[in-house]
């Protein structure tokens, strides 16, 4: 979609008082949206920014919030606007946390931006609600490499957090999580693995030991201990991840109805297809290599590969998988039987043709006797 047309404006030409501000920057303004007549901008580049982050999504929503400004328009009520407010926060909440899924991290700031500004008008600054905005803001900037900015909002989160000490696990673990990242890329390892081993713990009271969030606490764990060179410790953790990711994904491949489809969980299996590829590149360059750890992770791949509906690649992991099982001193028969299912899946969606196909329908390009 293209950005809105955009009209000029003469500051002097408003009262006393009434400055118009830039949408991003809150610096005077000169430019505003053409559309919604309530938006304002210092510049095209701004504009643009904010057309393609969260504007193009909001454009009309926000001409009741700035009614008293819109000609023609009866003011909201202060509980109508509150409720407006509030919806248009889960609206700018839901588009970054699409924006961060697909990696667009510049993209993903005016939405958070505003959904913080927001935030604060309608719960207060110093509040619970405002701590998952701050996350948002943090992981954005450290996408972006602005380490001085995500430890300024990790900072705020904190504070916000230690003001109130009846906040759930759950908080706690996307605080920690942020907050052993921020010290990961700053080098501070031993600060890093105290907020990952605390992530874990929140991780596992939240969602419990067998889940998703506290295997990859795990893994973010083992991988700074990887950086301290303690492999022992890394090839513990890795098999203990392994191990719990293996039964996720069969559970899931025997009921494939429970799987969503939605982009954010298709990241989920982009960022795990990432760690487990880092978990079976160690075993190959470990000089001890367990051909059972790397049957179990590259099965997980399989898996992972088959759900997202990529054959070949599910097909590549599965034979890797099965020359790892057969190269095991203790073969693990239960383990192969699984991979070979697996295989014999990926060989009948291929024979089969999707729903609508010619083949499907069983139709034919030779004509009818009638037709002839």
């Amino acid at each position: 979609m293209e950005a809105q047309e955009l009209k000029e404006i003469f500051p002097l030409t408003f009262s006393k008082g009434n400055k118009k501000l830039c949408e991003l920057c809150q610096r005077p303004a000169h430019l505003q949206c053409n559309q919604c007549q309530v938006t304002y901008y210092c510049g095209v580049k701004h504009q643009q920014t904010d057309w393609v982050g969260i504007h193009q999504r909001i454009c009309q929503f926000l001409v009741p919030l700035h009614a008293k400004t819109a000609f023609g328009l009866q003011k909201l009520s202060q509980a109508e606007m509150k409720l407006k407010k509030q919806e248009l926060i889960e609206i700018c909440k839901c588009e970054v946390q699409i924006k961060l899924s697909e990696r667009k991290h510049l993209e993903a700031l005016p939405a958070a931006h505003l959904c913080l500004r927001y935030s604060k008008e309608v719960y207060g600054p110093n509040t619970m609600e405002l701590v998952p905005v701050y996350l948002l803001l943090a992981e954005a900037n450290m996408g972006l490499g602005n380490l001085s900015l995500v430890r300024e909002f990790l900072s705020q989160a904190e504070l916000v957090v230690s003001e109130n000490p009846d906040c759930g696990h759950g908080v706690h673990q996307q605080l920690c999580r942020n907050l052993g990242h921020l010290h990961a890329l700053s080098g501070h390892l031993d600060a890093a693995l105290h907020y990952f081993a605390n992530d874990v713990y929140h991780s596992s009271e939240e969602y419990g030991l067998d889940s998703t969030c506290t295997c990859t606490g795990l893994f973010l764990l083992a991988d700074v201990f990887d950086k301290q060179g303690n492999t022992a410790v890394v090839r513990s953790m890795y098999s203990e991840v392994a191990q719990v990711w293996h039964r996720l994904l069969q559970t899931q491949i025997q009921n494939p109805d429970t799987v969503s489809d939605s982009s954010y969980d298709k990241a989920q299996r982009v960022e795990q297809e990432k760690m487990l590829m880092s978990m079976l590149e160690f075993e190959r360059k470990d000089s001890r290599t367990n051909p059972a750890q790397t049957a179990v992770v590259a099965h997980c791949l399989a898996m992972l590969a088959f759900l997202g509906e990529d054959d070949q690649k599910a097909l590549g992991f599965g034979n890797t998988a099965l020359q790892a099982t057969a190269s095991q001193l203790i073969p693990n028969h239960g383990l192969a039987e699984s991979i070979h299912s697996l295989i014999q899946l990926v060989q009948h969606r291929q024979e089969v043709p999707p729903p609508g196909s010619d083949q499907s329908q069983g139709t034919s390009c030779t004509p009818s006797p009638t037709e002839q």
